[in-house]
């Protein structure tokens, strides 16, 4: 069995197995937290639209520190969105998806998803050298933040290397970015990855229970 074998074949299953089952092995145990019952009468009933506001009003720093964080604020975005349409957009990935899920949509041009991941791949390495220069970031991460930083740059990395026939034999770059994806899936579950399912309910409970308090979320 070859690398590129391996990787299409048990290492997918695998992957699959353990990222759908962490997925909700977490989600589970967060809905199974004891809570607290509040006896006390709401003062804004609006559950839903508090919940909803907050989301909103989460998703974008506070003015008091937007200046401080701007450059943080602003490379966050951007690095996801680059992830998101390398994902989604790119032609081989489309092609993938659909023999999973039956169905396909319209992929951007290739020049196009080349950019994307280059200014991606850039941002994360502007990323990791300050955490790793600055005093206060340095000082509260951890090997999670680390780790989670690794296994999202790998497969862009292999990915551009498998693109460009750079450092060995296509078939082998494109096991190594297969693998670097079933990496990233195994430890998304088990990381700070989570945050991409447990964000916007997490805060609209939080707009949910200010509402119920009377403060503005």
């Amino acid at each position: 069995m070859t690398l590129l074998e391996f990787a299409r074949g048990p290492g997918l299953y695998w992957a699959t197995i353990i990222f759908v089952l962490g997925i909700v092995w977490r989600l589970v145990g967060t809905l199974l937290l004891p809570r607290i019952r509040d006896l006390s009468t709401p003062r804004d009933p609006a559950n839903v639209a508090n919940g909803l506001r907050t989301i909103i009003t989460r998703s974008l720093p506070p003015d008091e520190l937007e200046k401080k964080i701007r450059f943080q604020h602003i490379t966050g975005y951007v690095w996801h969105i680059g992830l998101f349409i390398v994902i989604l957009f790119y032609a081989p990935h489309i092609a993938f998806f659909k023999s999973i899920f039956g169905f396909s949509w319209p992929h951007l041009p290739t020049y196009f998803i080349t950019i994307s991941a280059a200014i991606t791949m850039a941002i994360l390495i502007a990323l990791i050298i300050r955490r790793m220069l600055h005093p206060v970031l340095k000082m509260i991460s951890n090997v999670d933040d680390y780790l989670s930083w690794l296994v999202t740059f790998l497969p862009l990395l292999t990915g551009v290397l498998a693109f460009a026939h750079l450092g060995a034999r296509y078939e082998t770059l494109l096991g190594l970015h297969i693998l670097s994806v079933e990496l990233l899936m195994v430890w998304y579950p088990f990381g700070k990855l989570i945050h991409a399912f447990t964000m916007w309910p997490s805060r609209y409970q939080v707009g949910v229970t200010f509402g119920r308090r009377g403060i503005k979320g």
